[in-house]
Order: structure tokens, then C-alpha cells, then sequence
């Protein structure tokens, strides 16, 4: 009898990866449209089949102009509820819901293939408590609208940064954080279950490594390693690569929470091409390295699964189509692009998983994977727009102490004339202050770094020193 039971878990197991398999076992990558120097949505569905072979896309709104643009293509596509709409959807009656998917999905079926709704974008992660109880309902809401209005195959979800876990370290002490663990993930998990969903969640093993590269090794956070290996103490499971702890953290976490079998969608994950002077590994060599790496796991047949897992498909979105101009915050995150804004590769690489590595062209050597050890000075970048450029330097200067002292009129640094000399210092001034509270060499995209020094006589420029 125990045999004969054993024996149908493992044949319904083997259905279960080989029919996932069929259904999920492809690459697909994540289109944001923070540039303003994009191809159009036309272009950039051919160069997604074309240039990358990807069969799945994830938008973060519901572009019409991309919606058109992906019909009668062979594309599976994610769409996303806006973070601001979700109070409204979820305090509102039925009607806010239904039309927002009467307006936003059902004029593109069935040409094109919207086979998930994401409803807002790391919710869990925003300072904003206020919209957390109110994802869940939300959520709720708008699979109720899907199946009311004929679109009920339409998985629903929600993208989870990795802050959602308190504990990731070992795997097996995966616990969600105890300001959302009963309120939101236990009720998100029972909705997810019921309707047979995923767990979406945003996976980069380039945030762990860059912030303790000492403890963590490069090859291990690339899937790389051949040798390095880490057995968790609890589960005595043995894991080769810093991904897979991350996403077996992850289901333990949900597992604690008595939700042991809902599936995983990795809804982002890739490595930076480029950044700033004191952001450490983010290259070319990298991102190629880590893509190709994950492309080949994600897409081995049969299915590999994790530690916990094994076996289980994860289906994926590599983050992102382009490196875009427009996304604020550190360089990084300018650079996650597998093509650039031309529509030339940044990188060879083939989402399919077919093509061959050794076709590939070789990789320029990386030059940063050590900290950079220096002064780095923030400045205005040369394409800074004058008007913008003069309110950025009056924020600049409002805060901190003293910020723009030296530049005031009879001080050493003082040049009335020069606009973009002001906004070099009081970037500088403010980057030397604030780095470490948060701030950042940005300003909406007016600054940038550098490691020449815009000194000039008796006027020194404060600096950021590593």
C-alpha cells in the first residue's frame, strides 16, 4: 500500500513539473518605459522576438499602445493595477473594479495574450503604511472582476520585494516581517492558494553581494560557483548559489505561515550593467555572467527547482528590456538593460536558452568588482537643463547645515556668474552630507559622479571619501 501511494505522488509530482514545464518553463523580461529615448512599442516587440527570443513581457501599467502593439504575437503578457488606484479599488464598491478591467483588459482579448494582473509594485516595501491593508481586498476585487466579466484564466498577484522577509538566513529561518506577517501575507496567501496563483517576487542576488561583498562571494551571487557551497544547518540542504537560498527563504517563510505548495514567479531578477563610482560589481561581465547563469537554470529541461524544490519550474522575468535614463535613484539603476535605447544588445544573450555560449562574442573584463578607494565628487551632468538646474540647486542648498555657504557672494567659492559652478559645489556640499543618511548623486537626473576633481584655487569642493 505504502508503495503504491508513493508511487502515485511521485508520477502526480512528475506531472505536475512536466506539465508546469510546458506551460511556464520560458524567460520572459520586464518592459519599463522610464526613458525618453525608447524605441516605440512596435520596435520593441519585434526586438523582444527578434533580438532576445523572449515569449513573455511584463509591463508595469496597461500601456495601450503596448497592448496593440503585442497582439497576435506569441507573447504572454503581465499587466499591473497602478499603486495609487489601490485604496480606491479596495474602498470602493464592485463598479471601480470592474471598469478598471473593463478599460484596461478586455478590449486586447483574446489577441493578446494577458495571462497576468499584477495589482501594484512592491507595495510592502513603501513607507506608506496606509495602502498595505488594502492590497489584499484590492486583490480580491479585481479576480472577482475577471471572473464576472469572462477573463477568469487571468492569474492575479502581486509583485514582494525581499523586504518582506524578516529572516532570510539560513533558508529555513524564512520568516515574513512581523509588521505584515497576520495582516497581510497570511490573508495574501489563503487568496493565492484558493485561486491557485503565485507568489511573485523581485530576486536579485546583486543586493545581498553588493552590500557584504566580503562574506558573500562574487561567483556564488552569479551562479557561477563551482565549488563554493553552503549547507543549511536545520534542513542539512546544500545550496551552490545565493539565489536559490533566497527563494527557498521564501518558502520556508510561507511554509511557517501554512501555505507549503504555492508556486513561485520570479517576477524580477537580473545584475546591473553600469552605475555610480562607489556602487561596486555592477558591469558588463556581470550582468551577462549572472543572466546567461539564470536564463540556463531557468530553462534546463527537466525543470531544476531549488534545494527545497526540486524539480518545481520557476516561471521568470529578467529585468529589464532597456537600460532607461529616466528611473531615479543610484546609477544602477539606469543600467539593468539588456538592450540599449538603439535597440543593440548590451550583451548577447538569448532569453530561449538555445543558443550555444561559446557563440557569443567575448566579455569585457570587469574593472570594479573591489570597492573603489578614493574621493568621488557629485556634479552637474552636461546635458542639465538651465531652469531645472536652478531649482535643483536651491534644494540643494535648503538643506543641510551651511551647505552653500562658501558659494554666497565674498566667500572663496563664489562665482555669481556660473550657474552650473553653484550647482557643482552645492551638489557636492549636499552628496558629503547626506550620502550616508540616503541622499543621492542624482537630483532627477541633473548630476552626476565624478572622480576629477572640480576644485579651483582656494575653493575646495567637499567630497564623498571611500
Amino acid at each position: 500500500m505504502v508503495l503504491v501511494v508513493a508511487h502515485l505522488l511521485l508520477a502526480s509530482v512528475m506531472f505536475f513539473s512536466i506539465g508546469s514545464a510546458e506551460m511556464s518553463s520560458k524567460v520572459g523580461v520586464c518592459y519599463g518605459q522610464l526613458g525618453n529615448n525608447l524605441p516605440s512599442p512596435q520596435e520593441s516587440v519585434e526586438l523582444m522576438i527578434k533580438s532576445l527570443k523572449a515569449t513573455r513581457v511584463k509591463i508595469y501599467d496597461a500601456n495601450p499602445k503596448i497592448l496593440k502593439a503585442l497582439k497576435n504575437i506569441d507573447i504572454q503578457v503581465s499587466i499591473m493595477v497602478p499603486n495609487e488606484i489601490i485604496n480606491n479599488i479596495s474602498l470602493s464598491s464592485q463598479t471601480l473594479s470592474d471598469q478598471w478591467v473593463r478599460t484596461n483588459v478586455l478590449p486586447y482579448l483574446p489577441g493578446t495574450k494577458i495571462r497576468y494582473l499584477l495589482v501594484g509594485n512592491e507595495i510592502l516595501s513603501l513607507p506608506d503604511k496606509s495602502i498595505w491593508p488594502n492590497l489584499v481586498p484590492a486583490m480580491r476585487k479585481i479576480r472577482k472582476s475577471l471572473k464576472t466579466l469572462g477573463a477568469r484564466k487571468i492569474k492575479v498577484g502581486t509583485p514582494s520585494a525581499m523586504d518582506v522577509l524578516q529572516s532570510s538566513f539560513p533558508p529555513s529561518n524564512g520568516t515574513f516581517r512581523s509588521d505584515i506577517s497576520e495582516s497581510v501575507m497570511r490573508p495574501m496567501l489563503h487568496f493565492l492558494n484558493r485561486t491557485k496563483s503565485f507568489f511573485f517576487v523581485d530576486a536579485y542576488t546583486f543586493f545581498p553581494w553588493s552590500s557584504d561583498p566580503k562574506n558573500i562571494h562574487l561567483d556564488y551571487a552569479l551562479l557561477e560557483s563551482t565549488n563554493i557551497t553552503y549547507t543549511d544547518p536545520v534542513t542539512k540542504l546544500t545550496y551552490t548559489n545565493l539565489f536559490d537560498q533566497m527563494l527557498d527563504a521564501v518558502v520556508f517563510a510561507m511554509k511557517r505561515l501554512g501555505y507549503p505548495d504555492i508556486r513561485i514567479f520570479i517576477a524580477e531578477t537580473g545584475w546591473p550593467n553600469g552605475g555610480d563610482y562607489d556602487q561596486i560589481g555592477a558591469n558588463i561581465y556581470n550582468a551577462a555572467t549572472y543572466n546567461r547563469n539564470i536564463v540556463k537554470k531557468l530553462t534546463a529541461k527537466p525543470a531544476i527547482g531549488t534545494p527545497a524544490r526540486p524539480g518545481w519550474v520557476l516561471p521568470s522575468f529578467i529585468f529589464a528590456l532597456y537600460n532607461e535614463n529616466q528611473k531615479p535613484g543610484p546609477g544602477t539603476e539606469r543600467h539593468f538593460g539588456l538592450l540599449y535605447p538603439n535597440g543593440s544588445h548590451v550583451y548577447e544573450i538569448d532569453l530561449s536558452g538555445n543558443a550555444p555560449e561559446k557563440e557569443y562574442e567575448p566579455l569585457p573584463k570587469p574593472t570594479n568588482n573591489e570597492p573603489y578607494k578614493g574621493k568621488i565628487w557629485c556634479v552637474a551632468a552636461k546635458v542639465a537643463n538651465t531652469t531645472a538646474l536652478s531649482s535643483a540647486l536651491s534644494y540643494a542648498c535648503s538643506q543641510g547645515n551651511k551647505t552653500c555657504d562658501p558659494i554666497q557672494a565674498g566667500k572663496p567659492c563664489s562665482k555669481p556668474d556660473s550657474l552650473v559652478w553653484k550647482a557643482n559645489y552645492a551638489f557636492s556640499s549636499y552628496w558629503s552630507q547626506f550620502r550616508k543618511l540616503g541622499g543621492t548623486c542624482y537630483f532627477n537626473g541633473l548630476a552626476k559622479q565624478t572622480i576629477k576633481d572640480p576644485s579651483h584655487g582656494s575653493c575646495k569642493f567637499p567630497s564623498v571619501t571611500l
